[in-house]
């Protein structure tokens, strides 16, 4: 069963990494003075980036805690300043989607930034780019080099970790950003 769960969290997990790319050739395209895509893109999320923050924060923790709790996956020192930033945002994100407060996306934000650098610092540790302090070498079995799952050549807990923070930080950042259209539309409309 554990085998079966890790399989279907890494293609979740793969389906996330594409969706972060794709959005972030949106923005490329935008930059680059194409801003229609990224507007069709904007409007087609437009009310639901919360929803969809909450789903992806919430589920992410429901893997983690799979991992730790039923799979008993030790989580080593990065994992659990992963989490730190990450298992907020699940309960947070609902509340703020319930309330339909965009503003508070911008105070959010830090979180998976934070979480996404830890998990790229991770993944380096993990692949031997950087070698890891004796801190990690005693927080876990193997420390945190250790690939607890390595499913399709290349998903890891932190590359899950990863993909999760990205589509936080892409989400929150539109949430963030419709705060402002919201508060302009209603400012025309008075």
């Amino acid at each position: 069963m554990t085998h079966d769960v890790t399989v279907v969290v890494s293609g979740l997990g793969i389906a996330g990494l594409v969706a972060a790319g794709l959005f972030i050739l949106l923005l490329l395209c935008a930059l680059a003075g194409r801003r229609g895509p990224l507007d069709r893109a904007r409007s087609a999320l437009w009310g639901y980036e919360l929803w969809g923050a909450f789903a992806i924060s919430a589920s992410a923790t429901g893997a983690s805690l799979f991992f730790s709790e039923i799979a008993n996956f030790v989580p080593c020192e990065l994992c659990w300043y992963q989490r730190i930033c990450l298992y907020p945002l699940s309960i947070v994100t609902l509340l703020a989607a319930l309330a339909g407060d965009y503003r508070v996306a911008r105070y959010l934000l830090p979180l998976p930034l934070v979480g996404a650098g830890l998990a790229v610092y991770h993944l380096l540790v993990e692949n031997g780019v950087l070698s890891e302090s004796s801190s990690c070498l005693v927080s876990a079995p193997g420390g945190c080099a250790t690939k607890w799952i390595d499913e399709f050549g290349f998903v890891t807990i932190p590359t899950l970790s990863l993909a999760a923070f990205v589509l936080l930080i892409e989400l929150l950042g539109l949430a963030a950003l419709g705060s402002d259209d919201g508060a302009a539309t209603l400012a025309q409309d008075a």
